[in-house]
């Protein structure tokens, strides 16, 4: 491996920000894992090692961890996701999620439950994030995620779209389909008025006992992660 330089020290840190992500079309992952599964779909530009073409120092400046794992890898962006697909099983609908740590999760949760294809609001956060990366595990060399107008895109579907609402029936008392849209809401917000005039089925995830004084809502990344389980108990 060729030693590392200063100037792609100084690249490779600017990835931490979004408008060098854009402008270079690159992102970061860390550690062997991580790195390992991206190759899978990404093309692989950079690849460092502490010890073997970059010091421990310089590992620490380019990584967005308080513990570097020691493997840096820098890879293309994919810069057109075709959302020409066939909803013909479940798909993730994100509106406004803004937390990258429950982005990731919820991409990797979305790779557990073999959903392939996640569609963001354009507020979202940004799924090559190195926080988000870190938090899918490698999960993004499996799962497509798109940025699009969300209201316009759904109000074009021709399928199901359920999305978690207060107001919403039970989901555990609800028929689930194999295939349809969930939409899933901001951390503080929820869904937003533009997407629920949208929804065809509002659905809630009940307390237990229900109408127990509980907290007001769950953590969004485990939200996803109890509704997926129970579409595909249901599958």
């Amino acid at each position: 491996m060729e030693k590392i330089s200063k100037a792609q020290v100084k690249l490779v840190r600017s990835l931490q920000q979004k408008k060098f992500r854009d402008e270079l079309g690159l992102f970061v992952a860390e550690g062997d894992k991580c790195v390992e599964e991206l190759c899978k779909r990404f093309e692989l530009v950079h690849l460092y090692r502490e010890g073997e073409n970059a010091s421990r120092t310089e590992i620490e400046q380019m990584s967005g961890l308080r513990t570097p794992q020691g493997t840096i890898g820098v890879f293309k962006k994919h810069t057109i996701c075709d959302l020409k697909f066939d909803i013909c099983d479940l798909t993730l609908g994100l509106d406004g999620i803004q937390d990258p740590g429950n982005l990731g999760t919820i991409i990797r949760t979305a790779d557990w439950f073999g959903v392939r294809d996640i569609v963001c609001s354009l507020d979202t956060a940004d799924c090559y994030n190195p926080k988000v990366v870190q938090a899918t595990m490698g999960a993004l060399a499996r799962v497509r995620v798109h940025y699009v107008d969300l209201p316009k895109w759904l109000s074009e579907q021709q399928c199901p779209i359920f999305g978690t609402l207060l107001d919403g029936k039970d989901m555990y008392e609800t028929e689930l389909p194999k295939e349809g849209i969930i939409v899933m809401g901001n951390e503080g917000n929820g869904i937003s008025s533009a997407v629920r005039s949208i929804i065809t089925h509002p659905i809630l995830i009940p307390s237990y006992p229900k109408n127990a004084e509980t907290s007001e809502s769950l953590n969004v990344a485990i939200a996803t992660a109890v509704v997926l389980a129970e579409f595909r108990r249901n599958a």
